[in-house]
């Protein structure tokens, strides 16, 4: 075996064994914290979790839940285990597999640009000591740091105008005490991906039939599992797709159609979900509503102040990196899918009983969670070039983040200043661990049994 060979396979054995360690930790701590939902005082352990075991057993649970994956898991471990621990288990292991899933989507995006970029950084400073196996164990952080961030929260008894609650009208990426969300989380990464690979390549004839089954195989799990992605996913993609079709007069009108034939599976599903939600209940208005922000606004008075707050990180690296984000298919569709949600927030409700259940809140937070995730694969990027000495190196055709083998071609942007990018770069990593410790603060909050707004 060659000497490079050897370094690869060690690299890969790192990366594994931290990363199952640190997956190992994640799972046993939020199995807990799932358990006590299950078991626990709702007053201190606030969650659906006493009407999903219902819905698992096969009982009436009082609500409607047409979306059977999570709860056909939990049924399967429960023909084994008790009910409430089968449905806390069958939570941490969706939860655990998205945040696998993610882990291997950054090592596709990240890793090798990352550990080129410790090589580089070997060669210019002469040094025989190879570092390219921190790659994976810094990826396999910040992947975890992810999947505990939330939005920005002073501490207590500092007051925010309009903000009245940590989580209730500013929201995150990671509510904790809705197990369905975390539940569909897995196969929407992976439809979020799949969508943004198609949606690249779609209408230039160069695809995959199988891209196409994944594409609409992943749509499907998640809206079987929770449709709240679905919702904001296929009205984004819906009007990417029209747009185009709109501006190019209709020329690529047969690669539209064969890409919106992904979605007919996802739509007979919805079809059915909705016949059983979107109805009226006896005395009850049904269907949908439009308002300017009423629901939204029975949380807090500060709509503005609210995104701030929950987009904080991505927000800084599309306002320092907007021309590059522009070019990025990733980038803009993680953006986009958030407009998308905030506008179904705000515009949209459910008339009846469930108005101020604000369940368009949860499509808005998918926005969130892959705005921060899109622009974190940005940030490990640039701190590649940092770290190889290419601070101030630019993208290759725009395209960055689809090519990963770019990075070793980048030529440097005239009048760049490498300090000046180095602080910044420090700057929006300062921005993305404040995310991260009212994370860490807000989970230990949950965990502890405060209520979770």
């Amino acid at each position: 075996m060659e000497y490079r060979e050897k370094l690869q396979l060690r690299n890969r054995i790192v990366d594994i064994v931290v990363f199952m360690v640190l997956l190992a930790g994640v799972s046993a701590v939020t199995l807990v914290l799932f358990y006590r939902q299950t078991m626990g005082n709702p007053g201190l352990y606030h969650s659906d979790m006493k009407a999903y075991i219902l819905e698992m057993q096969g009982l009436e649970s009082g609500y409607e839940f047409p979306y059977p994956i999570f709860f056909k898991l939990g049924a399967l471990i429960h023909l084994f285990l008790p009910p409430e621990l089968s449905v806390a288990i069958a939570t941490m292991l969706l939860n655990s597999l998205g945040i696998i899933v993610t882990k291997l989507a950054f090592n596709h995006l990240t890793l090798r640009v990352l550990q080129d970029g410790f090589r580089l950084r070997q060669n210019n400073k002469k040094s025989g000591r190879d570092m390219s196996w921190l790659a994976g164990i810094l990826i396999s952080i910040v992947v975890i740091c992810l999947f505990f961030l939330s939005m920005l929260y002073p501490p207590s008894g500092i007051y925010l105008p309009g903000i009245r609650f940590k989580y209730l009208g500013v929201f995150t990426a990671n509510p904790f005490h809705n197990a369905t969300f975390m539940a569909a989380r897995p196969f929407a990464v992976l439809a979020f991906l799949w969508y943004v690979k198609l949606l690249s390549v779609y209408e230039k004839g160069v695809h995959r039939a199988a891209d196409y089954v994944l594409f609409a195989v992943f749509l499907l799990l998640a809206t079987m599992t929770k449709p709240s992605f679905t919702l904001v996913m296929v009205s984004t993609a819906g009007l990417i797709m029209l747009y185009r079709l709109f501006r190019t007069k209709f020329r690529n009108f047969i690669p539209t159609v064969r890409l919106g034939l992904c979605f007919v599976p996802t739509f007979l599903d919805l079809l059915y979900q909705f016949k059983g939600v979107f109805v009226p209940v006896e005395g009850e208005e049904g269907g949908l509503g439009f308002c300017f922000g009423e629901v939204w606004m029975q949380y807090t008075s500060n709509i503005v102040l609210a995104v701030g707050l929950a987009v904080g990180f991505p927000l800084l690296v599309l306002v320092l990196h907007y021309k590059e984000c522009r070019k990025n298919t990733l980038v803009c569709f993680s953006w986009q899918l958030y407009l998308v949600g905030f506008a179904e927030a705000f515009f949209l409700y459910e008339k009846g009983f469930r108005k101020f259940d604000f369940n368009f809140s949860w499509g808005y937070m998918y926005g969130i969670f892959f705005c921060h995730f899109c622009a974190l694969v940005l940030l490990v990027r640039k701190t590649a070039e940092m770290i190889s000495g290419r601070a101030g190196f630019g993208m290759v055709n725009g395209n960055s983040l689809e090519s990963p083998e770019n990075m070793a071609d980048a030529t440097h942007r005239d009048g760049t200043n490498a300090g000046i990018a180095v602080m910044l770069l420090a700057f929006q990593w300062l921005a993305f661990f404040a995310h991260v410790v009212c994370g860490l603060f807000y989970f230990k909050t949950i965990f502890g049994g405060a209520m979770y707004y």
